[in-house]
């Protein structure tokens, strides 16, 4: 598999893997409800956020607007990396990098689209140190996929 098949593959795989994890942590183990459940403390626990905004909640607010332009930007960057990928495709871990991004976008304009907000839930600590924030699969392939695509932009003999 190569190209825009390998590309959305991957994108259907983070997007099923995000989307089964926030209904079963947030609906089917109740979080939405509970607000924090210890998992394997202090490392990782899951506490529920709302994310009105992008990362560690900047730009939030609950003003529709906001919720519409944060879903336009993520589906500009989506149709964007797929137009990228189209013209001049990387070899398979630039290519499988896309679908990391472009499924975890997708994820979260899901959330967006049925909630409001980003559903987050993964809070890790460590080592004495409180984190408050929570973030979710969605969130980690975006950085991953966005990484790859540093990382690998024109790896052709990847391919």
């Amino acid at each position: 598999m190569q190209g825009i098949g390998l590309v959305g593959a991957v994108a259907i795989l983070v997007f099923l893997i995000d989307q089964v994890t926030k209904i079963w942590v947030v609906h089917v183990m109740d979080l939405a409800t509970r607000l924090t459940i210890e998992v394997f403390p202090p490392y990782l626990n899951f506490r529920m956020a709302w994310n009105y905004g992008v990362n560690f909640g900047l730009l939030s607010g609950e003003a529709p607007a906001t919720r519409w332009i944060l879903i336009s930007v993520a589906l500009g960057i989506v149709l964007f990396v797929l137009v990228w990928m189209r013209r001049d495709p990387p070899g398979r871990m630039g290519l499988i990098s896309a679908g990391f991004l472009i499924g975890g976008a997708l994820g979260n304009v899901v959330d967006r689209l049925l909630y409001g907000a980003v559903a987050d839930f993964l809070n890790m600590s460590c080592c004495g140190l409180n984190n408050p924030f929570a973030f979710n699969v969605a969130d980690v392939a975006i950085f991953v996929g966005a990484l790859g695509l540093v990382l690998f932009p024109n790896d052709k003999k990847g391919a």
